[in-house]
């Protein structure tokens, strides 16, 4: 941990504020647990600051599978998350899933020759393509931090699936660049607010042919190359707080209950290489409120956006809500809503929705449209057991509906309408190691769909969180 770079200067005065921040960039490395900073002594003007961290297993060697709507997918790894003591991550991946079997090589440094500068490689080779990733970044580490820098590079090209009621129909090849550089500024933490301004260049191309031995397209997506300069302004307010068994179990989790927005525009024009002049809008913004006794509520929203000839393309509004109420300390009640409505989308950018994303009971991308919703309820779990002293035990039962709707820039789709699940899974949360936070195994069952589908669904996947 004493090589990762986190804190201030030693000269810095003593802030609680500081210390607290500094316990979340610490938990945000994987293989730390329970960080802890307290003051053990004060003189002469200085205080004496204790960390104490638990280092968690870091190395990953073994076999991999997971199974959602209807689909497996099996692999192995080769993964160390703190190479030789210094934070670095390396790992080896092949995994072979519905749509490709692909070679992954990724390396990641937080803190480069002991900076704050970080960067991340990712290499891809499958049976259908490649892709390359680059980042090398100075970021805004801290709410008081004044400047960031970096660039981006990230290469795709590879065979797309067109999906109907959770099968393929049609494919196209997809070769998709995107190149950004930028530089932030801000004049840190004043008022329990941060304000930063961001200018950069991007530069997107995403070019589409017939898939070699694939279904042909009456029609295939439209090319695009936008190459604009923008600037983004960013306002987070200092307003975090921690708790425990919510998305994660027995492990402490942060929470942001401030206000954080975004709002990103930008200027693609012929004559800086684009192949049409739009004005492009991105912005963003979430909030948590405590709702006393327990309970609190996150609210989130995305708007993107293209305007050229006139008119609106490509826009997408997205927006979700998130409830927690604890109903005793060791189980929690959980609600969500989330939808998205889109507007003359981009034809490789149509919505989804089935058992991959969050509809647990009905195959992988079962429905299309241009708008989806879902609802998700559980009651959540989380026992005093653990399996081996490995995996802390928790359980859910749960209850997803959802939908999409509009039409599709590949042709219309059947509308089932509402579609809804029960079912119940167990929770494995890895308690010793930092590979993955929580492997969910669920049974889940449709209540409507067509007749093809299965009466029953089994998935078996690792997220994040609960």
């Amino acid at each position: 941990v004493a090589a990762v770079v986190l804190g201030g200067d030693c000269a810095d005065p003593f802030s609680r504020r500081v210390c607290d921040e500094t316990e979340r960039n610490l938990r945000a490395l994987r293989f730390v647990k329970e960080p802890e900073i307290r003051v053990i002594g004060y003189h002469d003007g200085v205080a004496d600051l204790e960390v104490i961290t638990h280092e968690l297993w870091t190395t990953n060697p073994g076999v991999s599978f997971s199974r959602s709507g209807g689909s497996n997918t099996t692999g192995f790894e080769l993964e160390e998350l703190n190479l030789l003591g210094f934070g670095k991550h390396l790992a080896f991946d092949y995994q072979n899933d519905i749509d490709r079997s692909t070679y992954t090589l990724t390396w990641k440094d937080p803190n480069i020759v002991g900076s704050r500068w970080r960067d991340e490689l990712e290499l891809t080779e499958s049976d259908d393509g490649a892709g390359q990733a680059l980042l090398v970044e100075r970021p805004f580490f801290s709410l008081d931090a004044r400047w960031s820098a970096g660039f981006a590079i990230d290469h795709d090209d590879s065979i797309q699936s067109v999906y109907r009621l959770g099968h393929p129909v049609a494919e196209y090849q997809q070769d998709a660049r995107v190149a950004d550089a930028r530089f932030g500024w801000s004049k840190g933490l004043h008022g329990g607010w941060t304000r930063r301004w961001t200018g950069g260049l991007r530069h997107e191309k995403s070019q589409f042919s017939e898939a070699p031995d694939g279904s042909a397209f009456t029609s295939l997506p439209d090319d695009r190359s936008l190459s604009y300069p923008y600037l983004r302004l960013e306002r987070i307010q200092d307003d975090f707080d921690t708790t425990r068994n919510l998305d994660l179990i027995a492990r402490t989790e942060d929470q942001h209950f401030g206000i954080r927005y975004a709002i990103e525009l930008g200027w693609a024009a012929t004559t800086w290489g684009s192949d049409r002049n739009a004005a492009l809008l991105r912005a963003e913004s979430r909030r948590g409120f405590r709702l006393g006794s327990g309970r609190s509520l996150f609210l989130n929203g995305k708007l993107t956006s293209r305007f050229e000839g006139g008119a609106t393309r490509d826009a997408l509004l997205s927006g979700g809500t998130r409830y927690y109420r604890q109903t005793s300390q060791r189980s929690t009640f959980f609600a969500a809503i989330t939808a998205d409505v889109g507007q003359d989308l981009d034809a490789d950018h149509e919505l989804l929705l089935g058992g991959d994303n969050g509809l647990r009971g009905y195959p992988l991308r079962y429905q299309t449209g241009s708008g989806r919703a879902l609802m998700t309820i559980e009651q959540r779990v989380y026992t005093r057991y653990s399996l081996w002293k490995l995996a802390d035990i928790g359980g859910a039962v749960f209850f997803d509906m959802g939908r999409t709707w509009g039409e599709s820039a590949f042709g219309p789709t059947e509308n089932l309408g509402w579609l809804k699940d029960v079912g119940f899974g167990l929770r494995l949360g890895h308690s010793r190691s930092g590979l993955g936070n929580v492997i969910h195994l669920d049974v889940a069952f449709p209540l409507d769909g067509d007749r093809s589908i299965s009466e029953v669904q089994f998935l078996v996947q690792t997220k994040r969180s609960y």
